[in-house]
């Protein structure tokens, strides 16, 4: 069985946010934003606040996919970020 990777390991098992499995290979930017929004309100472990916290999860998934994030899954999450700001009420 190959390593995990300790990007894959923080994506799963987070200490600050409980995320659904497998939440960012959806294809609804707006599910997504749900699901983090909802992970970070309920999360007590987080350092920052529940935007902060959902938004640095997304960017971080991003980040760390690289080049293995195919391009129409990228845009999905780029979408969601729109999203999740407008979830918690931000510009």
């Amino acid at each position: 069985m190959p390593e995990k990777k300790w990007s894959q390991d923080v994506t799963e098992h987070s200490n600050a946010l409980d995320t659904k499995p497998h939440i960012f290979e959806s294809h609804d930017p707006k599910a997504i934003a749900k699901s983090l929004k909802a992970s970070a309100e309920k999360s007590h472990r987080r350092k920052s606040s529940p935007y902060r916290s959902a938004m640095s999860m997304l960017t971080f998934y991003i980040n760390r996919a690289g080049k293995t994030l195919p391009e129409s899954q990228k845009a999905v999450l780029e979408k969601a970020k729109d999203e999740l700001r407008a979830a918690f009420g931000r510009a």
